[in-house]
């Protein structure tokens, strides 16, 4: 009976694998600027309301925030120069 767990669970384990290397999302160069300083120049911005949400997708930050006129606004920054792009 334990040869059977044991040979199930490493099944599992081997089975799941996949899965758990595709949630691996490239993260940001060493040379970046901190997240902080990249929301700062947003808060900095005219109308600048709140913060709804910030994304690291391919190889950029994805910052959407509502400015005091309740308008969606969705910038995209270089994570080196905090620049947008």
């Amino acid at each position: 009976m334990s040869r059977f767990l044991l040979a199930t669970s490493v099944a599992v384990l081997l089975a799941g694998a996949p899965a758990l290397a595709a949630d691996d999302k490239p993260l940001p160069p060493p040379n970046a600027k901190k997240l902080s300083e990249i929301i700062a120049k947003v808060e900095q911005r005219d109308g600048f309301r709140y913060v709804d949400e910030v994304d690291w997708d391919s190889g950029a930050y994805t910052v959407t925030y509502y400015t005091a006129d309740k308008a969606k606004v969705e910038i995209t920054y270089d994570p080196v120069t905090a620049e947008p792009k």
